[in-house]
């Protein structure tokens, strides 16, 4: 980290400034600011972070620190390379987030049965190997203990979601008599959804079906509680959807004529981004794409039970890519980078109206990030979503068209801004492998030309606080100041991702107490 300076220049003049003049400012009543920490990152002793007593203090210690919003990752039920934007189903829940205490406290698992299986050693990290193991076993074990067939709220449970559980249930049960294959590789019958082969599986399968629906009563009923926990509180939960869902999913497997599928159900195309100056030959994320028509013949039903869902389990949801639904990128299934894909246009914003005249006025965050064409700047402001704002991007050499976009000066109150996503790096060590010429622009930004690390790192999250912005959003790993070591993501890459977690005690009194001192001064309380 660079330590040059200008002559005569006065250290943190221009937070000396604001904080003067700050007692006469009449602040605007929707400023408000909250943390980004997925549910897997809690502190827990069974391997990830889920529905448990550390969540429940982890709400108590953002109302402590003035916090209003809690932003989590997509909660679904995780798939290959262990991400949640990858998930079997948009509207399963994950089966880690069950909380073992609370299975314990049924009478269905003893604790000597918990702490027997091994999870790992490592409490600062997930290890999704063991976890897909032992966690397995025990919900396996609670479910044969619990009748739960006599249960009338799970009767219920079952007949209000059928509609996406029955099929969900099923997709799980013959991925497993499959050996977790991807259903595109199932026999035909199955594969295709030949009537009897439904018929022989649901059968057949019975009780390994009703496991699946199981997982799911107990995920809703236990975060559906923590939920209500965290709005008595006065915290928010922000969920988070991506445009697509996975190919190998319920969604997919059940619906094919709402995708771009040939007649055996392969990918014609699929989705990904073009080559930019972050990636010389794109992205291939491989999702099937949308039948944008066909959704828009049914005015629009799957998306609007979507969202409908979503705000069954957040307060406010953001939709990943969003830009995808004025301008979509497509490329050839079987190609192996981004290189030869084209653009399409999306449903635009007919999709949104139908969804506010169906479901009345909802809190959406829509994701602009990355290169906006002035179309999509105009679904985004015909939307009337706040968009996103990420300091680390308003520095970035590589971005000719929109890096300005993210300065401060430039914001519109309807946004919400970041110092980082999930998909960045920790500000300290962004702060470390920008260019010199970046760095510089960032000191110059901030007028200090004194600090390095961590108390340049504080000055960009004053900064994002105190603009217009009516949302900040700090993610835990940079309040708490540290590096790569705690970073959620790095795009393109497996077998890193999604592990980092909290250490008990990290979310200090201390840390508490400057947090809410933060959210005062910039009156986001």
């Amino acid at each position: 980290m660079d330590n040059a300076g200008l002559p005569g220049v006065k250290h943190r003049l221009v937070f000396r400034v604001y904080k003067k003049h700050m007692g006469g400012m009449r602040m605007a009543k929707k400023r408000k600011c909250g943390v980004l920490l997925p549910v897997s990152s809690l502190p827990s002793k069974y391997g990830i972070g889920c529905f448990d007593k550390k969540a429940y203090e982890f709400v108590d210690a953002l109302k402590e620190a003035g916090q209003s919003y809690w932003q989590i990752l997509p909660l679904g039920p995780t798939s290959y390379g262990d991400s949640p934007y990858q998930s079997f189903s948009t509207f399963a829940g994950n089966p880690y987030f069950i909380s073992l205490e609370e299975l314990i406290k049924e009478g269905v698992l003893t604790k000597k049965e918990c702490e027997s299986v091994d999870f790992g050693t490592d409490a600062t990290s997930v290890d999704y190997a063991k976890l897909y193991e032992g966690r397995m076993i025990l919900l396996r074990k609670a479910y044969e203990r619990s009748n739960v067939y006599m249960d009338s709220e799970f009767r219920r449970f079952q007949e209000e979601e059928a509609w996406w559980l029955k099929d969900y249930a099923l997709f799980m049960a013959v991925k497993k008599r499959f050996g977790g294959i991807p259903w595109s590789e199932w026999a035909e019958d199955i594969r295709l959804r030949w009537q009897n082969a439904l018929d022989y599986y649901r059968e057949e399968m019975y009780f390994e079906i009703e496991f699946q629906e199981y997982m799911q009563f107990k995920f809703r009923q236990q975060w559906m509680k923590l939920k209500a926990y965290a709005n008595e509180k006065g915290i928010q939960i922000i969920g988070d959807i991506p445009i697509y869902v996975a190919m190998d999913s319920a969604d997919t497997w059940a619906n094919p004529w709402l995708f771009k599928l040939d007649e055996k159900n392969c990918p014609i195309q699929v989705a990904g981004c073009p080559p930019d100056g972050f990636s010389a030959t794109g992205q291939l994320w491989g999702n099937p794409l949308y039948k944008w028509e066909v959704h828009r013949n049914s005015g629009y039903e799957w998306w609007v039970k979507r969202i409908a869902n979503c705000f069954r389990l957040y307060d406010v949801v953001r939709i990943d890519h969003f830009r995808g639904f004025d301008e979509y990128y497509a490329i050839p299934y079987g190609d192996k980078t981004a290189e030869n894909g084209w653009w399409e246009k999306g449903p635009g914003i007919e999709l949104f109206r139908t969804i506010s005249e169906k479901l009345g006025h909802r809190e959406i965050i829509a994701e602009d990030l990355g290169y906006m064409t002035d179309t999509v700047k105009k679904l985004v402001e015909e939307s009337g979503y706040p968009n996103m704002k990420v300091i680390e991007f308003a520095f970035d050499e590589r971005d000719t068209g929109n890096a300005s976009d993210y300065l401060p000066h430039n914001y519109p109150r309807n946004c919400v801004v970041y110092t980082g996503t999930h998909d960045n790096e920790t500000l300290v060590s962004w702060l470390d492998n920008i260019t010199p010429q970046e760095r510089r622009q960032v000191r110059k930004y901030l007028n200090n030309f004194h600090d390095s690390g961590k108390e340049l790192c504080d000055d960009l999250i004053c900064l994002v606080m105190q603009s217009v912005a009516d949302l900040c959003i700090i993610p835990m790993q940079d309040y708490l100041g540290l590096d790569n070591s705690a970073r959620m993501n790095q795009p393109s890459t497996l077998g890193k991702n999604w592990k980092w977690r909290l250490k008990e005690g990290q979310f200090s009194k201390e840390l508490r107490g400057e947090m809410l001192e933060l959210a005062g001064r910039y009156g986001r309380l």
